[in-house]
């Protein structure tokens, strides 16, 4: 009986949602995005169906994500989301529950802990199992964690910038700041209202940020043209920017994910620090592959960072292989039913 049962692995992300099957990989991949409608309270699209809506409904339909920074803001929805995901992922013929790993931010207190928990049942979970995302981001990065050795991960997403240190097994230090991926994109949006008096959408702040964005400013910089309206006319108008005045936008969110960063390392026992030192930082989670952030993490802390391959799937993929090695990774998994 128990070969009938399906195994997923959810990466439960602030702004995509990433879902893993052992022995089929990546399954789907959407963003956390659910649209509803006002009048009977009824979800009507989730995921990229509902993100295209986005900034584009007309009043009586919200199209909003239910995670805010990495953790349930809407419970309701979530529950809605996540079902949907886990219907999707199952084959037609599946009868039985899944067991699902679910992942969640380094700084989760107890009571999200559980909310994620109770969701993933309700979604239709014969059991669920959350993990930390720093653990399995490592995993997912191919880091031997049961090592007696340190290993430094800092995992950037949408919501939540989580940065641990790991030896055998378990956390040592970690460190999770509400400053990542869409944190940068606003910095962007407020910077072109501020100086261009021009509005632009999220969609094309997250553009810019991928087509021209850089953490550190550089001598041969690209230009790129962007689209929006016109604050004091009113009127759709176009305008260039470069990649130095979106380095220099965004600085101030370089700087809390940095000192993320450092305060990890301060906190880091001398014999593991030795470690970090050899090996680097490794990088994982979508926002980690803004340009030259690596780079600036070097300049900053002194330690080399490495982007892991595959960055934006390390955490989906550390979830798939915890789930078929669940008695290797007993330790880590935080609570079942």
């Amino acid at each position: 009986m128990a070969f009938f049962t399906r195994k997923l692995g959810i990466d439960l992300g602030t702004a995509n949602t990433l879902v893993f099957v052992p022995g089929r990989g990546i399954v789907l991949m959407e963003p956390s995005v659910v649209a509803v409608s006002q009048r009977d309270n009824r979800v009507l699209a989730v995921g990229s169906d509902a993100k295209d809506m986005i900034g584009k409904t007309p009043d009586d339909i919200i199209a909003y994500r239910p995670m805010k920074d990495g953790v349930i803001a809407d419970y309701r929805v979530t529950e809605a989301m996540l079902k949907y995901y886990i219907n999707k992922s199952l084959r037609k013929y599946d009868v039985f529950k899944p067991e699902v790993m679910v992942s969640v931010p380094a700084g989760v207190t107890s009571t999200e802990r559980r909310a994620v928990i109770e969701a993933t049942i309700r979604a239709g979970a014969k059991m669920a199992y959350v993990v930390k995302e720093p653990i399995l981001a490592a995993i997912g990065a191919g880091i031997p964690i049961h090592e007696a050795k340190g290993h430094m991960v800092v995992d950037i997403g949408g919501g939540t910038t989580d940065c641990a240190v790991i030896s055998l097994g378990g956390i040592v230090t970690a460190n999770s700041v509400k400053c990542a991926g869409n944190k940068i994109d606003q910095a962007i949006a407020d910077f072109i209202k501020k100086t261009f008096n021009l509005a632009i959408g999220d969609k094309t702040a997250e553009e810019i940020k991928m087509k021209v964005g850089s953490a550190i400013p550089l001598d041969d910089e690209m230009r790129m043209t962007i689209k929006g309206r016109d604050f004091l006319s009113g009127l759709p108008r176009s305008t260039e920017i470069t990649t130095n005045e979106i380095a220099k936008a965004i600085a101030n969110e370089m700087k809390q994910i940095v000192k993320a960063i450092k305060d990890v390392l301060q906190e880091t026992p001398p014999e593991l620090s030795a470690d970090i030192i050899d090996q680097g930082i490794i990088m994982t989670g979508g926002t980690s592959m803004l340009a030259n952030l690596p780079e600036l993490i070097y300049r900053k802390t002194g330690v080399k960072a490495i982007l892991a391959d595959e960055a934006l799937y390390c955490v989906a993929k550390g979830t798939g292989i915890a789930l078929e090695h669940l008695d290797a990774y007993k330790q880590s998994i935080l609570s079942k039913r």
